[in-house]
């Protein structure tokens, strides 16, 4: 008998983009809101939206399979 091969899950490319993964296991989110018209936002506003965030632990188990 022959052995059936498991089916991978792809990589969701859009989400894989937005997040990446941490060694700790964590999942790293950019902040939206820093591409481009960032003149009209304070340079504390721009300052904090430069670093990135943690995924919340609810949206985690939904987002770990995309990436």
């Amino acid at each position: 008998m022959a052995k059936v091969k498991k089916n991978k899950m792809k990589t969701h490319k859009a989400s894989a983009k937005v997040f990446r993964k941490r060694k700790s296991g964590s999942i790293k989110i950019t902040r939206q809101g820093i591409l481009h018209n960032t003149g009209k936002n304070s340079s504390k506003r721009a300052r904090q939206k430069r670093n990135g965030s943690t995924l919340h632990k609810s949206d985690y188990k939904r987002i770990k399979d995309l990436i």
